[in-house]
């Protein structure tokens, strides 16, 4: 973790917030993330067969998601190496690059589009913008079911697309920083519990959890700094006890810690019973003495807590680095 990378990571959460992912430059160009999803794919065409046994399918999940690994931390490594030679130039460059995958306005144009869906379009409006970012089945949602499955998906993804990249480029520059995102993408291209994944994405799935492990402990700290300045002392510290209390109550064992948090800073009940594919996912509520009916207004809150969070990582970054 040195001066450089930390200033290079502060200048690329500024970049992120500004800019976000433009419609217009991936309309042209194909997102880093597409070769990931390439490279996953091409290994797991290639290695996982249905006619394997579950050692032997397990055994090739694990050269797979080490191989790609060991590729992306190389590759991100020899980019490293190139901006160093370009000096201020390179300077900016790579800070654009480490942009490219934080999630900061996109997360959130996606999560306000949400509220306006159904603001402009009433519910089957709001269904058909929360679908766009979750994986129920929107058609079995209510109001309150839509607002609540849109600020879970903030608060998770804020800890695996914002937190989690900015820490393994703080960490591991580079190197760190595209092993991590094509771990996150091979978790969720190989990492499920289908017939097909089970063994050989197991690999991919329990290294996601470790990875991801850290950024989830952390994203409760910043839910409840961007609390305590948009909601005041009593949500930053509903924020804290809701996520001590209530994170193991979620099945991830890291999504629980923001969704808990982001709970008890909005005094609201999150996750309970939900519906994937046909299949009905029995889980307690989360901050179970929070309110029952979430609103579009508390999305809108959720945003507010979100940007506060991210202010405050940058600033910290930032301050570190002058140190």
């Amino acid at each position: 973790m040195s001066e450089t990378i930390l200033l290079i990571l502060a200048l690329a959460l500024v970049i992120d917030r500004v800019v976000g992912d433009p419609d217009w430059l991936w309309a042209r160009l194909p997102h880093p993330v597409v070769f990931f999803g390439k490279a996953i794919a091409f290994l797991d065409d290639r290695l996982n067969r249905e006619d394997l046994e579950d050692g032997a399918a397990r055994f090739r999940g694990v050269v797979t998601i080490v191989l790609l690994l060991a590729v992306s931390a190389w590759f991100g490594h020899l980019l490293h190496r190139l901006f160093a030679t370009l000096g201020p130039v390179g300077f900016l460059l790579e800070a654009a690059l480490v942009a490219v995958f934080l999630a900061q306005k996109s997360l959130a144009d996606h999560v306000r589009r949400v509220a306006e869906g159904l603001r402009q379009g009433g519910l089957e409006g709001g269904r058909a913008a929360v679908s766009m970012i979750v994986g129920r089945d929107p058609k079995t949602l209510n109001e309150p079911a839509v607002c609540r499955a849109a600020i879970e998906s903030l608060a998770e993804n804020f800890s695996d697309g914002v937190v989690a990249p900015a820490f393994w480029y703080a960490i591991a520059g580079l190197p760190g920083l595209l092993a991590y995102k094509m771990l996150n993408t091979a978790d969720s291209m190989i990492g499920h519990k289908s017939p097909k994944y089970l063994h050989f994405g197991w690999a991919s799935a329990r290294l996601d959890d470790l990875a991801n492990l850290p950024a989830a402990r952390l994203s409760i700290l910043l839910i409840a700094a961007g609390a305590l300045i948009h909601r005041g002392t009593r949500a930053a510290k509903d924020a804290l006890t809701a996520a001590l209390r209530d994170h193991g109550l979620h099945r991830s064992p890291n999504s629980g810690w923001p969704e808990a948090a982001m709970a008890g800073a909005l005094d609201l009940q999150l996750a309970g019973p939900r519906i994937y594919g046909g299949v009905k996912v029995s889980e307690p509520m989360i901050n179970g003495p929070g309110r029952a009916v979430a609103r579009s207004e508390d999305i809108d809150a959720g945003i507010a807590v979100f940007y506060g969070a991210c202010t405050v990582m940058t600033v910290f970054v930032l301050a570190v680095a002058m140190i």
